[in-house]
C-alpha cells in the first residue's frame, strides 16, 4: 500500500433510513430503558380489534383475487393494525410480503426499496424500484410521509394506561393476600400459640394470629374486648380500577374504529349493526380504497376493493325501500318523458355506490 493510499478518504458509509433492523433494535433498547412502552398490543382489547381488521380485509371483494388472495388481504389487515404499513414485492404473477425494508426518497417520494423477504432458511435481501412494490401505509406523519403509524402509536398515552392497568391487576391477583384475615386471640402458652400458627397454611386466604401482652392488659379481664377480625383483601373498588379500565378499553376501541357499545354485554342487534357499519365505512373501507389506488397504479389496471358488501355493513331494509323508491321514480320519469340519467345526475346518484 502506497503512502498516498493511507491518506485517501474512505467511501461514505451508508446507514439505515429509519425503518430497518438497526432502527428496530435501537427502539427496543429505548423502550427497555425508559420502561414499558407499546405493550398494549398484547392485551385482549387490541387483539380483538386486530382480528376485526384482519377478518374484514379477508372477506373483501377484490377484482384481482388471483393476485390479491384472501391470504394476502388477511396479512394486510393484521399488518395495518399492528405496524401501520405493509409492502409486497411484485414477482411475476404473485405478491411476496416483506418483513423489513429501507426506503430511499426524493421529494418525500420513495425512489428505491431494500426489502427483506422471509424464507425458511433465513431472509433474503432484494432491491426494488417503487414500481415493483405495493406499499400501503396509513396514519403517515408530515415528517415521514413514506412511513405509516399504528393507532396505538397515535394514542400511546391511552395504550400505556391500558397496559399499566392490566399489569397492575395481574400483579394484585398474583401476589395480594386475597381472602387473608387477621384474627386476634388472647395470649396463651408458647407451645399452644406455635401449634395454632402451624395449623394455618399458605399465604393467600390464610388467617394470621396476632397476640400480645399489651393488648390483654389494656383490656383488663376481657382480653377480646374491642378486638375484631380484619380482612387483608385489597379494596380495588375504592381505587376505581374498573371504571378506569373500562374507559381505557373504550378509548383503544375508538382508536381502532370500533364503537365501545359493540362490546357492551347489554348491546342489542341494532347497536351491533351500527357499530359494524361504522367500522366498515369509516375505518376499513378507506384503507381498502388506498390499497385499490396503490394497486391500480402499480399493476396497470383498475382495481376495486369493496368491504361494505361482504360485511353486510348497510341497512338491508332501508336499502330495499330506497331501491323501490328509485324504481318507482325512474318509471314515473320515463312516463313523463324525462331522461333517467339526467334525473339521477340531479341527485348525485352513482350506480356503483355502496350506500
Amino acid at each position: 500500500m502506497g503512502i498516498l493510499d493511507r491518506f485517501r478518504r474512505k467511501p461514505p458509509e451508508t446507514r439505515s433510513s429509519g425503518a430497518g433492523y438497526t432502527a428496530q433494535v435501537i427502539q427496543a433498547r429505548n423502550a427497555f430503558i425508559s420502561g414499558a412502552s407499546g405493550m398494549a398490543e398484547l392485551t385482549a382489547t387490541v387483539q380483538s380489534c386486530v382480528s376485526m381488521w384482519e377478518s374484514a380485509f379477508a372477506m373483501a371483494d377484490c377484482s384481482v383475487q388471483d393476485l390479491l388472495t384472501r391470504r394476502h388481504m388477511a396479512l394486510i389487515g393484521r399488518s395495518m393494525a399492528l405496524r401501520g404499513e405493509i409492502i409486497f414485492l411484485i414477482e411475476g404473477d404473485h405478491l411476496t410480503p416483506a418483513f423489513d425494508w429501507d426506503v430511499t426518497t426524493r421529494g418525500s417520494t420513495p425512489r428505491a426499496y431494500r426489502l427483506g423477504i422471509p424464507e425458511t432458511g433465513g431472509g433474503r435481501s432484494v432491491t426494488a424500484l417503487p414500481g415493483e412494490v405495493i406499499h400501503l401505509r396509513s396514519g403517515a406523519d408530515l415528517t415521514a410521509p413514506w412511513a405509516g403509524t399504528i393507532p396505538l402509536r397515535r394514542s400511546s398515552l391511552t395504550g400505556d394506561l391500558l397496559h399499566t392497568l392490566e399489569s397492575a391487576l395481574r400483579d394484585v391477583y398474583q401476589t395480594a393476600p386475597l381472602g387473608s384475615q387477621v384474627l386476634p386471640v388472647p395470649e396463651g402458652s408458647a407451645g399452644d400459640m406455635q401449634e395454632l400458627r402451624a395449623s394455618f397454611r399458605g399465604r393467600r386466604g390464610s388467617t394470621m394470629v396476632i397476640e400480645g401482652t399489651a393488648q390483654a392488659i389494656a383490656a383488663g379481664m376481657n382480653p377480646q374486648l374491642g378486638q375484631k377480625r380484619e380482612d387483608l383483601t385489597p379494596d380495588l373498588q375504592r381505587a376505581m380500577t374498573r371504571e378506569t379500565l373500562d374507559q381505557a378499553r373504550a378509548a383503544i376501541l375508538m382508536a381502532y374504529g370500533v364503537i365501545p357499545a359493540m362490546v357492551n354485554p347489554s348491546a342489542t342487534g341494532p347497536v351491533i349493526r351500527e357499530a359494524q357499519r361504522h367500522l366498515a365505512q369509516w375505518t376499513i373501507q378507506p384503507l381498502a380504497e388506498l390499497l385499490a389506488e396503490e394497486c391500480s397504479a402499480k399493476l396497470g389496471a383498475a382495481v376495486t376493493i369493496d368491504c361494505m358488501r361482504p360485511l353486510q355493513a348497510f341497512d338491508t331494509g332501508g336499502k330495499a325501500r330506497a331501491l323501490g323508491a328509485i324504481i318507482k321514480a325512474l318509471a314515473e320519469a320515463k312516463e313523463q318523458g324525462i331522461d333517467p340519467a339526467q334525473a339521477l345526475a340531479l341527485v348525485d346518484w352513482k350506480g356503483t355506490s355502496t350506500e
